[in-house]
């Protein structure tokens, strides 16, 4: 998601993650087809990328690292999960209008539509995440590098188009919270996918994920959605990133700081929201933890299985939206000790420990 995909990730942490993804892409970046604007008649996709689908109500989704060399279908088969967000989509460059996977990759590759087809034979799906902690730090969330609203609208659809998606996940995170012109671009230009797709008929939910503190939503992530009600964005679900709080005293207890900033947020976005039921609300909140060690050095904060399950407790009793790890390569024990690795969890686990105990909550 993220890091902090969920994250306030340091800088040093950033730059380590954009060499990676330098390395680890196997694609060079293509000049995108010219998206669709608002007005175009509805593109078909190849056929290997499925029909559009509806998500269910409650659902585990794990994010997947698009920078590896992981195939989602493989790890699905391999864990039992069959729904993922899939981050992250940013602009090529700062001052770019043209999607890119993580900045290596053009967002309208094929390579995604088969694996995305297999998925949802299988009965899964995928969100595409936008945003994440490289986005957010350097400029290329796009809708702070593109400031032309209608093109960032046309990104959305085309890749909508290319991948038959039917949830977009914008990971809003460290610069791109406090860029109040890139807000309104992102706010608005979902408002114009909203009625494009409602206008073909397609199935369309936007997932805001946000960092938050045990207390809410800090004031700049409210923010985002404060202004998405202002200009008619509808916002689904708010996921929030339970993790790397970095300012909170001592040893932190993880599962009892996620289902209090779950609460905290509860109330917020009934002050938000006046006119929806309480159960609503909590539908449409999402929590999102890492297994193992977060990124915080003095490793005060630690998400073990027990804290999992509470988690899983809460999320079942208030019937939350959305469930979901950062991320499914970390579901593992392979690197006991270590801190925000992103292929292990830094704690002695079984094989997909976290995937298998959550996996249930999908309905």
């Amino acid at each position: 998601m993220i890091r902090r995909v969920t994250r306030s990730v340091i800088l040093a942490a950033a730059t380590v993650l954009a060499l990676s993804l330098s390395a680890c892409s196997s694609t060079q970046t293509s000049s995108a087809p010219p998206p669709a604007r608002t007005s175009d008649p509805a593109i078909s996709a190849p056929p290997a990328a499925g029909a559009f689908k509806q998500w269910p109500a409650q659902v585990y989704s794990p994010y997947f690292e698009t920078w590896t060399n992981s195939s989602f279908a493989s790890l699905a088969s391999q864990s039992g999960t069959n729904y993922f967000n899939l981050g992250f989509l940013q602009a090529e460059s700062p001052g770019s209008c043209t999607l890119t996977w993580n900045g290596s990759q053009s967002a309208y590759s094929p390579a995604y539509r088969s694996e995305i087809g297999q998925l949802k034979q299988r009965g899964g799906n995928v969100a595409l995440a936008f945003g994440g902690q490289n986005a957010g730090s350097n400029g290329t969330e796009i809708a702070d590098s593109c400031t032309n609203v209608n093109a960032i609208a046309a990104a959305y659809e085309a890749v909508i188009n290319t991948y038959h998606v039917s949830r977009l996940d914008m990971d809003v995170e460290l610069n791109a919270l406090n860029n109040p012109a890139g807000i309104e671009r992102r706010n608005k230009a979902i408002a114009i996918v909203q009625a494009w797709a409602a206008g073909r008929g397609y199935p369309l939910q936007i997932q805001y994920t946000l960092p938050v503190q045990p207390s809410g939503l800090r004031p700049d992530a409210l923010a985002v959605l404060q202004n998405a009600v202002r200009v008619g964005a509808k916002v689904s679900l708010v996921n929030i990133m339970a993790f790397d709080y970095f300012d909170l005293p001592g040893t932190v207890d993880m599962g009892t700081a996620a289902t209090a900033a779950a609460k905290s947020v509860h109330s917020q976005l009934g002050a938000l929201y006046p006119g929806k039921p309480g159960a609503e609300l909590w539908a449409m909140e999402g929590i999102t933890f890492l297994p193992g060690v977060d990124d915080n050095q003095s490793k005060t904060e630690v998400t073990q299985l027990s804290d999992a399950r509470r988690i899983l407790s809460f999320a079942r009793t208030r019937s939350l939206g959305l469930l979901s790890i950062w991320a499914i390569q970390r579901d593992n024990g392979g690197c006991p000790g270590s801190i925000d690795s992103n292929s292990c969890s830094g704690i002695s686990q079984r094989q997909w420990a976290f995937s298998h105990l959550i996996e249930s909550f999908t309905s």
